[in-house]
């Protein structure tokens, strides 16, 4: 038996079609894995060109302080100039940690000592401010008894709090530790307690309906929501506690950045003085950039 096909005309072109457009473009089915995969997308090149040009301001106000300066002590033999302060201030950091007695240390003992002292006093304030901020704005009632009396102790100047820390703890470390923590512990608290006022309503009244237990929203519902408010607390605290420990430092002695330049004066070193001056803003400033990069990583506003 033979079998015969028969091609009609409209079949043997939509052949010859289908036959040109395998040659062309491979099938799904037959085409390579490395050929089907997309792309990886190119990684853009850093900007070079916005980043100098972000720099290019702040050294240029730089350079504008640093010229002043010089103009303003031209002619000064009392105010060192720029370039006086800084010989003086590659002398300095030559040797940040000699040690040649309990009050003749490197500018670099000092720096390290005061830090130890707002860490310390930081430390406390946090581990205590912010649950205390947390129950005050959970709390309606406690909100009310407590609020008032952080109005009233809050404006007070931190070397007010100083003498009261001599007279408690009978040495200048521990009341200096004591002033960080009683001037460092108020933004935390106001800032913990906002956050957890501004939770929504809605939220903590479905933890109620699934009769969830405290410990579950402030877990759940509360922790989250309130970690951009409690690190902007710890933020502003920190700038206080390395602000409140140069002016303790100054009144108790010992060793540290306070004291350190209380000691220049004395021995009337100007430019140790402007250098001091210098190394606590710097300072200041790298303690407080940390804690915003630390703020920006745990922000839910882009999520």
């Amino acid at each position: 038996m033979v079998s015969a096909v028969f091609h009609s005309p409209l079949a043997a072109s939509a052949e010859l079609q289908a036959q040109k457009l395998a040659r062309e473009k491979p099938s799904a089915l037959g085409a390579s894995p490395l050929a089907a995969a997309p792309s990886a997308p190119k990684k853009a090149p850093f900007d070079w060109g916005g980043f100098l040009l972000k720099a290019l301001f702040p050294l240029v106000g730089l350079g504008l302080l640093v010229a002043l300066w010089g103009l303003a002590t031209f002619n000064s033999t009392t105010f060192p100039t720029p370039l006086e302060t800084f010989k003086a201030a590659v002398v300095l950091f030559s040797d940040p940690f000699y040690s040649k007695g309990p009050n003749d240390q490197g500018i670099g003992w000092n720096i390290l000592f005061s830090l130890e002292r707002v860490a310390v006093g930081f430390g406390l304030a946090a581990a205590v401010g912010i649950p205390v901020g947390f129950m005050i704005g959970r709390f309606k009632v406690l909100s009310d008894m407590v609020s008032p009396l952080i109005s009233l102790l809050r404006p007070v100047s931190p070397l007010a709090w100083l003498p009261i820390g001599l007279l408690v703890f009978k040495a200048a470390n521990p009341a200096a530790i004591w002033t960080i923590f009683i001037c460092s512990i108020w933004p935390m608290i106001i800032n913990t307690a906002v956050g957890v006022q501004r939770v929504p309503v809605d939220y903590l009244n479905v933890a109620r309906v699934l009769n969830l237990s405290e410990w579950t929203i402030l877990k759940k519902i509360l922790f989250p929501a309130v970690l951009p408010y409690m690190l902007t607390g710890v933020r502003l605290s920190v700038g206080t506690a390395w602000l409140v420990i140069v002016a303790a430092e100054m009144l108790t002695g010992g060793v540290g950045i306070g004291f350190w330049v209380w000691d220049e004066w004395n021995n009337l070193n100007v430019k140790h003085i402007i250098i001091a001056i210098f190394v606590i803003g710097i300072v200041g400033l790298l303690l407080e950039t940390a804690l915003v990069a630390i703020a920006r990583r745990f922000s839910y506003d882009d999520a």
